[in-house]
């Protein structure tokens, strides 16, 4: 039967409880690729049993209730789990609250500071925290951590063997510990921000919803340790970001750079949010390097007001950036910079001194390199410049307007 209704009902249930019904059939077990399977197995029932039966009361409880019975079912047919004990872990209540006095109350965030366990592998944590807490996979992650799929999943296959393995706690961490994992907690949360910003097109429902549910865990974050700057530079840096979502498409469904939105389309809100957050992290006295690339941000909307930041500011910024933080991409933003400040030649000598290996695949890179080639007169190169950049864009938005640039050539 084919019910519109129950359809939504699940995919809502999918966008706004995946992470907290994973977090909770985790906790008992410390196995998260059962608890996966599980999961998967009762939206697949639900999407079954829901047009027929109608949509329960309350889906998220009856959601974890065929995924309990789920992960027992697995466990009485192997000889290698102690049943008695697991089944009383697993049936020992039903959806637990936070005990009082707990460090992170939030389940989402809960089982991100789980993640971030120093046991768990550095460059596994932050894509850990995005498929365990919002469900995505590694071949719709892959782009965020510029890692081929194959090598992403591998990574999270380990990682997730390993808390099984060792029991990594799935405890509510103590306030002492929150510190310490925090760095890769932002950065999770800045990964789903940014995977759900990619996706213009907006293929479906979950990924749309992205940038909402991190702007969410931003929020909760910085109210969970107010002491520190650093949760406010990354709320204000996806506020920034956010307010200028209007204005990425023109009425025709064209994609419009940053450099030629309509400022009025932004939203002020979000704005006054934003620069609100950044304010307040400053005062704090801590640079980090969310506060910075928010600073960036806030930089490029102020010609919003009539008061363009010189481009040498913007060139300090990223300089202070990529100190504070290396990466290629502020390299290339770096470049950029230097361009808008200095010329393109100087931009583009920026660029040619990032190892050739590191920028292979990565498409801000090669339409820099068009651009700046193209500001330059060196128009066959630019050209191919656009065609790699073109081969490299997943979205057709942005392949139509990088494909309209190089024929302009």
């Amino acid at each position: 039967m084919n019910d519109p209704a129950a359809h939504q009902a699940a995919e809502r249930a999918a966008r706004e409880s995946y992470g907290r019904l994973l977090a909770i059939l985790s906790a008992r077990t410390h196995d998260i690729a059962a608890s996966e399977d599980a999961l998967a197995e009762a939206f697949a029932r639900a999407l079954e049993r829901w047009p027929a039966d109608g949509i329960p009361a309350q889906p998220e409880a009856w959601l974890l209730s065929v995924a309990r019975h789920r992960k027992l079912d697995a466990w009485r047919h192997s000889r290698v789990q102690d049943e008695a004990t697991q089944s009383l872990l697993l049936l020992a209540g039903e959806m637990d609250d936070a005990p009082e006095g707990a460090a992170v109350p939030d389940e989402r965030l809960r089982l991100m500071f789980v993640c971030a366990h120093p046991a768990i592998d550095a460059a596994a944590r932050a894509p850990l925290m995005l498929q365990a807490v919002l469900g995505l996979d590694a071949a719709r992650m892959a782009g965020a951590f510029l890692t081929a799929p194959s090598t992403l999943g591998q990574r999270l296959v380990r990682a997730k063997a390993r808390i099984r393995a060792t029991g990594i706690p799935f405890e509510y961490p103590q306030a002492r510990e929150l510190p310490q994992r925090l760095q890769d907690v932002l950065d999770g949360i800045y990964a789903a921000y940014g995977t759900g910003w990619d996706d213009v097109d907006g293929a479906d429902a979950l990924p749309r919803g992205l940038t909402a549910e991190a702007i969410d865990l931003g929020r909760i974050l910085c109210s969970l340790l107010p002491d520190e700057p650093e949760p406010l530079g990354l709320l204000a840096l996806m506020l920034f970001c956010e307010s200028r979502a209007a204005a990425r498409r023109s009425e025709t469904g064209a994609y419009v750079p940053l450099d030629q939105q309509d400022p009025l389309r932004w939203n002020p809100d979000l704005l006054a949010e934003a620069e609100r957050c950044l304010r307040r992290a400053s005062e704090m006295k801590l640079l980090g390097p969310y506060q910075l690339e928010a600073a960036i941000q806030s930089a490029h909307c102020e010609h919003r007001v009539g008061a363009p930041v010189p481009p040498e500011v913007l060139v300090s910024l990223y300089e202070g950036l990529l100190a504070l933080r290396p990466s290629i991409g502020a390299q290339v933003s770096l470049a950029c910079a230097l361009a808008n400040a200095r010329g393109p030649d100087v931009g583009l000598r920026a660029l040619e001194a990032i190892p050739a290996a590191e920028v292979q695949s990565y498409q801000p890179f090669w339409a820099a390199r068009a651009h700046l080639l193209a500001a330059g007169g060196a128009r066959a190169a630019a050209r191919q410049a656009y065609d790699r950049a073109i081969g490299l864009s997943s979205n057709a938005a942005v392949r139509a307007y990088l494909n309209a640039m190089s024929e302009r050539l």
